[in-house]
């Protein structure tokens, strides 16, 4: 089957490979174009992110993988074959598997993350504008989507936060019922605090402040996620405004002090305070835990629920794996039938042409006078006639030749071994 699969990712490449390969988003069009043009390319989506950059292609017959590669490497300004110990490649069934299981999270980075769902949406549209989703890609991408909504939805998959900075959001949820009624303050402006703001942005939260020493980079972060920024001098201002406290800075001495918490708690009314300190050493001080309506976790307790939480996400990743390779099969069964689909329309276009000729020599046959029964009877005989023809001539050529399995296919085709199991009862 021509559907091929050619790419790297965080396993077969390291960081070095995938920063030289990664088509940015804003790139993503044009270089599409420029691989519609390429001959043998009849369909084609690119998903490119940190982690991976895979072509997914319908080749024509006459095309080789080969062709995906010299289009990236001349895309990416590359010496040949200098990719080739990073690539793999899958073709017919296993291509079909792999992106099922790309869309479903079972190839990420961090197994079952939700995100490479949204990055592969976007190859499909991007695709879609290129003009290169046919009739087999369009297809198989929308069912990758359906297979990772159903692994969601059927498996528990992504029940188990694997990430600090997910734990920490997930936590939070846990102990509000929901985020939409509070506030959050995140300290610092590093990876961690981004990936952080990126999940409350998402849930979303009711209002979300984003402190650190460098108000400009506060400012950066804040407008990416609809945030409001603030310097560590404003924090104990703000301290009482919030419901969930996560810090992560280098600072060698704690950002969030007894006092202020003591003083913030005052003004709350006993609304509890929701703490995660993600930093070493720590940013906020180890006695506030000792606070009534403080729930303080460091990073040792998150870590030791992400722990126990890869190893329930790996459990479900069996199911996960099982529906995969169930909806793949199924995928299959309906690529099979592309190849009748050619000799079905041919062979109903055949009987249509028998049925008109037939229409019409009864229709002048009726214009001349003759009784309609007559006409009737034959038209059916015709009719009948022709369309057993060509069946009837194939099947004596195969007895004339002796072989037997075409007569026996051609009795399952034509629906007689039913009818010969009636007979003899």
């Amino acid at each position: 089957m021509p559907v091929v699969t050619l790419g790297l990712n965080h396993k077969t490449a390291p960081v070095p490979v995938r920063e030289r390969v990664v088509i940015s988003t804003d790139r993503l069009d044009a270089a599409l174009s420029a691989l519609a043009r390429r001959p043998g390319v009849c369909e084609a989506a690119v998903i490119s992110t940190c982690n991976r950059t895979e072509i997914h292609a319908v080749l024509a017959p006459e095309a080789t993988p080969a062709i995906l590669q010299r289009w990236l490497e001349a895309e990416q300004g590359l010496d040949p074959e200098w990719l080739t110990p990073y690539l793999y490649v899958h073709e017919g069934r296993d291509a079909i598997r792999h992106l099922l299981r790309v869309g479903a999270g079972l190839d990420s980075l961090v197994l079952g993350e939700p995100q490479i769902l949204g990055q592969a949406k976007l190859a499909y549209h991007s695709a879609a504008r290129a003009g290169l989703l046919g009739q087999i890609l369009q297809r198989l991408f929308q069912h990758a989507f359906a297979v990772a909504k159903r692994v969601r939805t059927e498996t528990d998959i992504g029940a188990y936060p694997v990430s600090v900075a997910f734990a920490a959001v997930t936590l939070a949820r846990q102990i509000f019922g929901g985020l939409e009624s509070s506030a959050a303050l995140l300290i610092g402006a590093g990876e961690m605090i981004e990936l952080t703001a990126r999940h409350f942005h998402e849930q979303p939260v009711k209002g979300l402040f984003i402190a650190n020493r460098s108000r400009e980079r506060a400012e950066r972060l804040a407008s990416l996620h609809a945030g409001s920024a603030l310097t560590l001098e404003e924090i104990p201002s703000h301290l009482a405004k919030v419901d969930i406290v996560v810090s992560c800075t280098a600072s060698e001495q704690p950002v969030v002090e007894l006092a202020a918490v003591k003083e913030a708690l005052k003004h709350r009314r006993r609304r509890p305070i929701f703490m995660v300190d993600l930093a070493v050493p720590r940013d906020i001080d180890p006695a506030i835990e000792q606070l009534d309506d403080v729930f303080l976790y460091s990073i040792d307790d998150l870590r030791g629920v992400v722990e126990r939480n890869m190893r329930s996400r790996a459990a479900a990743a069996e199911a996960a794996e099982a529906l995969v390779e169930t909806q793949t099969d199924r995928f299959m069964d309906w690529v099979r039938t592309l190849d009748a689909v050619s000799t079905i329309r041919r062979f109903r276009q055949h009987g249509e042409r028998e049925r008109e000729f037939a229409l019409e020599q009864a229709r002048r046959s009726l214009a001349a006078g003759q009784p309609a029964e007559r006409v009737l009877e034959i038209l059916a005989h015709r009719l009948t006639r022709k369309l057993l023809h060509v069946p009837t001539v194939g099947l004596r050529q195969a007895a004339r030749t002796g072989d037997p399995a075409i007569i026996q296919q051609s009795r399952w085709l034509l629906g007689l071994e039913d009818s010969d199991e009636k007979d003899t009862e």
